[in-house]
């Protein structure tokens, strides 16, 4: 057995001394030390895609971030004014590529978001958020059968988003694991690895998966599915919920933790960043499907796939996980496939998890920016490796009667090993 072999069914190690296992890490609140990083050096306007909407200090990261520090040093009467601004971020973490001073501005927005969590009044749109995320996308049964009766109203054409017209991915059959929770290697199995199922996309876009799975048999992965595992909290970090988050995070490590794997398979940009921030003892095990097959290799390609394409780098891809050259690679390796840059690839589509949801109108504005980039390639299909980007993508390019399609990267590459 090779090194790498013998190495890949070890346990995770528990990185806590042994008085403190057991003991609770809890996600960083908003902390002086990460405030104090920014020097306000305006480096990142250009990049926030807010700011470039909107022109506005108070739209940009510092603004946040000087509104943030005030609020934490009393110096700043908290207002739901000001709140607006905060929730008016995407989270893309566009900034954090730019910025010279390395600010985690990712840790920061999520911990202000908890922040202004706690000091607003309630709002019905803000109390449904958190109870939708924390009572139905944090508990797999209810998700399900939530999945199952949104394809029924959906068979009744009565999904229509009235105030957009825009509709719902049509919803193919829920992604599911073979029996038994593995699904073997393709010839001699070289690694084992374990597959993030989550929470939305085996709904939304079970064929993503299929295809990932798929091509992690290909280049000899065995790769396990653990039953009990549930969402990996990002949606609710993302909205601010770090005590929702935590606790699924909590829940996640009972599976991980005395299971043997190489590596913990993301096919979802959001969750691939969120596990890799905000669980310490996976620290060097997530990794994005596309940085997984490029470090291990696929066979050769066994068919030609002629299309011209164009990729959206999801922000959490690009930008919080630095992987940007990875899924190029695979595209560029398909045979017939032309690969044509926009102009702009790494600006946020204005996806952002639920913004599109609780923001429409910033979003659409963002989204017209994006669609705009996008046509001027002329591509048969745009390639993203995000669920909400291809949910963006897919309303505004319906919404414009365009007949441009948007694919998961893996189900591109896919195209090239299976009839």
């Amino acid at each position: 057995m090779s090194e790498t072999m013998s190495t890949s069914h070890a346990p995770l190690p528990n990185p806590l001394p042994a008085g403190e296992r057991g003991a609770r890490e809890v996600f960083a609140r908003l902390s002086d030390d990460d405030l104090a990083t920014c020097v306000h050096c305006g480096l990142c306007l250009d990049a926030c895609p807010t700011f470039r909407q909107t022109g506005l200090e108070t739209e940009s990261p510092r603004g946040r971030i000087y509104l943030m520090t005030q609020w934490k040093r009393g110096a700043l009467p908290f207002t739901e004014d000001q709140a607006r601004h905060i929730d008016l971020c995407l989270g893309c973490r566009t900034c954090e590529a730019v910025c010279p001073s390395g600010v985690p501005y990712g840790r920061i927005i999520e911990a202000g978001r908890s922040e202004v969590e706690r000091l607003r009044r309630p709002a019905p749109k803000h109390w449904l958020t958190r109870t939708a995320l924390r009572q139905i996308v944090a508990q797999p049964r209810r998700l399900r059968t939530f999945g199952a009766l949104t394809k029924a109203a959906q068979s009744l054409r009565l999904t229509s988003i009235v105030r957009s017209g825009r509709q719902l991915p049509r919803l193919l059959p829920r992604f599911q694991p073979p029996k038994g929770g593995i699904a073997p290697a393709v010839g001699a199995r070289k690694h084992r690895v374990a597959f993030l199922v989550g929470c939305v996309m085996p709904i939304l876009y079970p064929q993503s998966h299929e295809a990932a799975v798929k091509l992690l048999q290909l280049a000899g992965c065995e790769v396990w599915f653990p039953r009990a595992e549930r969402c990996c909290g990002a949606l609710l970090a993302h909205n601010g919920d770090l005590e929702g988050a935590e606790r699924l995070r909590d829940a996640n490590m009972q599976v991980y933790r005395d299971s043997s794997f190489e590596a913990l398979i993301v096919d979802s940009a959001g969750c691939g960043s969120h596990l890799k921030d905000f669980y310490p003892e996976l620290k060097g095990r997530v990794k994005d499907l596309t940085e997984w097959l490029v470090e291990i290799g696929l066979p050769a390609p066994q068919r030609e796939v002629k299309m011209r394409v164009t990729y959206q780098d999801a922000c959490h891809l690009v930008h919080a996980q630095r992987i940007r050259k990875q899924p190029r690679d695979l595209i560029r390796a398909i045979p017939g496939v032309e690969l044509v840059e926009m102009r702009h690839p790494d600006i946020c589509c204005g996806a952002a998890g639920l913004y599109s949801t609780l923001e429409p109108a910033m979003s659409a504005r963002i989204l017209r920016e994006k669609l705009e980039d996008v046509s001027s390639t002329r591509a048969d299909m745009i390639v993203t490796a995000n669920p909400g980007c291809q949910m963006q993508l897919e309303s505004g390019l319906r919404a414009q009667g365009s007949a441009m399609r948007v694919e998961h990267v893996a189900e591109l590459v896919a195209r090239a090993f299976l009839h």
